[in-house]
């Protein structure tokens, strides 16, 4: 049959400040600009995790999709409804941005899965902003 890619999608909220303690207020408004703002602000991010591999014969599936969902479940519990800055261990030393975010969520997302590939995270912070990531190259 060859290879497929099966996606799911995940809701979750967080909120967030960029910030960088050497730079000043100013810069750190003109370059972050609201997203600056000291109380930080939230999304409701969804999640599309998509998977690769060769379907099982038996049960002509690359995944199961209630495993898929438990291990990105039991990962997206570190994050929904935190302050990542404050919350989370992952954002002490890099902003939580979306790049940064769907970086994070792979790592911990692909060290989940049994049996099949993380192929791609599609990440939204709005409905009209998301950043699709591969994983790191080599």
């Amino acid at each position: 049959m060859g290879p497929v890619t099966i996606s799911r999608r995940f809701d979750f909220s967080a909120s967030h400040r960029y910030y960088r303690d050497d730079w000043s207020e100013e810069e750190n408004r003109r370059v972050f600009g609201l997203c600056a703002l000291p109380n930080g602000h939230g999304h409701n991010y969804t999640l599309e995790v998509a998977v690769s591999g060769e379907p099982d014969p038996a049960t002509g599936m690359v995944i199961n999709l209630v495993d898929l969902k438990s291990a990105v479940e039991g990962v997206l519990v570190d994050f929904d409804h935190k302050h990542l800055n404050l919350d989370t261990p992952w954002f002490t030393d890099r902003q939580p941005t979306t790049e940064n975010l769907a970086a994070v969520l792979w790592d911990r997302i692909a060290d989940t899965l049994a049996g099949a590939t993380l192929s791609r995270l599609r990440l939204y912070e709005a409905d009209d902003l998301y950043v699709d990531y591969f994983g790191a190259t080599a």
